[in-house]
């Protein structure tokens, strides 16, 4: 007899997607040489900065956006680092869908004053958070990132 589960996620790493694929664009971001994280209004955890992509949209344009959205970032150069999807399953082990994002990495020169979204502080770090908001995913994410000379 089989018990019930934890629902998974599985994290998957490429070099390239078709474009109508992607529908998050995430950055791993620095700043004068500390790591930029964000913290949602509603939630006490940190995130690395990105979010859906708007229709109609280039995945650059919506890494910049939320870039700019989410950190405040005024001065910023991104590089594309690679394609990633994340599939969950279900308790039963059933997948239940596989998104596709383009993972980024941004160098942020400087800030706007205040955020105007629904992001309530960005973080300068030296270190990666431990109370991550996806803690499945986020530090995935990073350690492709360092694999792939990024970091």
């Amino acid at each position: 007899m089989m018990s019930k589960g934890k629902a998974m996620v599985e994290v998957r790493f490429y070099d390239r997607a078709d474009d109508e694929l992607l529908r998050f664009a995430v950055l791993i971001a620095r700043s004068g040489g500390k790591w930029v994280f964000c913290r949602h209004r509603d939630r006490s955890t940190l995130e690395i900065p990105g979010g859906h992509r708007e229709a109609g949209e280039d995945i650059a344009e919506t890494a910049r956006r939320e870039l700019m959205e989410e950190t405040g970032a005024a001065s910023f150069s991104i590089s594309p680092i690679c394609v990633y999807s994340v599939t969950r399953s279900g308790e039963a082990g059933e997948t239940v869908e596989e998104t596709f994002g383009m993972l980024y990495a941004a160098e942020v020169e400087s800030f706007e004053a205040e955020l105007h979204s629904e992001i309530a502080e960005i973080y300068l770090q030296d270190e990666f958070p431990d109370n991550w908001t996806y803690p499945q995913i986020q530090p995935k994410l990073l350690e492709e990132a360092k694999r792939r000379g990024f970091l």
